[in-house]
């Protein structure tokens, strides 16, 4: 269909088109060669790049022949022999002359030189064309059902409906799982992580309460998966100061404490500190039974106070991975001054 419609379309349409379409191409293609450092697509965008420049070449060669009319030129460029057509195209003249037919007016002479179709006209046209087709492609992607499976940045569930239990009903009331998720889920988070080309996969926000608390301390939490990392924020909103917390982790013994690093955060305290997950494996069907609880990979902890003045409760930003690789301590900070002042300030003291 297209092949046809370029067939029929005249001289001065067709070619702009066809510059336009292969300039556009070719660039496009070479810009995705380079980025993706793809030969075979350098080769192709080489191939559209040289038929725009012999696509050019025609059209400078047919627009010198317009500005200095000679032999009659086609409209692709070439010359013809002026005389050999011209004599029997003038005894046709003067037979056309020499029978002249009632009611009709002078017939033009031999000289009269044939009309020329009007070349802005056909310039503004193309161009005109070339609008269409680029307007066409840009709709296309917002009209068309896609197929393209291209991940992208997952969202935060919409729990706002579910009730909160009575810890979140105080006065002023601590954040809740979704607004932990969304200062947690930035557009860079990737990036502070060390990952800038991943998309997180999943994200979400719970609104839960601390153990052994019988629910009187809230502990909302959320979550940020990427394909490299697994990113964790929970507020404890509890009366245990980071400086408490840190001596229980000395009393607890020198293997939780060799990792440990005191620092401060937004001029707030905190401590870094490691430990291992936990892993759980859940059989649904009825053939086998669910595994025991088992270690799972080392996770880093950044802990910092609610306030200034560590008068209880605090953030844990946790990161881990499958791998057990972990990020840089560096890349903590970075994600606590970068997401803790998104945080609504509400103190649960």
């Amino acid at each position: 269909m297209l092949g046809l419609l370029l067939r029929i379309l005249p001289f001065w349409v067709r070619e702009p088109l066809l510059i336009a379409i292969g300039s556009v191409l070719g660039l496009r293609i070479m810009y995705l060669a380079v980025h993706d450092h793809d030969l075979v697509a350098a080769g192709l965008g080489v191939v559209f790049l040289v038929f725009t420049a012999i696509r050019v070449r025609m059209v400078a060669r047919a627009l010198r022949a317009r500005r200095n009319p000679g032999p009659a030129a086609s409209a692709d460029g070439a010359a013809t022999d002026g005389p050999a057509i011209n004599a029997p195209a003038q005894a046709q003249a003067g037979a056309a002359q020499a029978r002249p037919q009632a009611g009709t007016g002078p017939l033009p002479g031999p000289g009269t030189p044939e009309k020329e179709p009007n070349a802005w006209g056909q310039a503004v046209a193309a161009v005109a064309v070339v609008g269409a087709l680029a307007g066409a492609l840009w709709v296309a992607p917002h009209v068309l059902p896609s197929d393209d499976h291209t991940q992208r940045p997952a969202s935060c569930s919409d729990t706002e409906h579910e009730e909160l239990p009575k810890a979140y009903k105080k006065t002023p009331r601590p954040v809740t799982g979704d607004e932990l998720c969304e200062a947690l889920n930035r557009p860079d988070l990737a990036r502070l992580l060390g990952t800038p080309g991943q998309t997180a996969t999943s994200a979400s926000g719970t609104s839960n309460t601390a153990a052994l608390t019988d629910g009187k301390v809230a502990e909302p939490e959320a979550e940020v998966r990427f394909d490299t990392y697994t990113v964790n924020l929970s507020a404890t909103y509890n009366e245990l100061s980071t400086a408490q917390y840190v001596k229980l982790i000395k009393i607890a013994g020198d293997e939780d404490a060799k990792d440990m690093r005191t620092l401060k955060v937004l001029g707030r305290p905190a401590v870094l500190t490691s430990d291992h997950t936990m892993k759980l494996e859940i059989n649904l069907g009825s053939d086998h039974d669910s595994g025991p609880v088992e270690e799972g990979p080392l996770a880093r902890t950044l802990s910092v106070a609610l306030d200034r003045k560590d008068r209880g409760g605090y953030y844990d930003i946790t990161v881990w991975s499958e791998s057990g690789a972990l990020p840089s301590d560096g890349a903590l900070l970075d994600i606590a001054e970068k997401v803790l002042p998104t945080v609504p300030e509400r103190s649960a003291q």
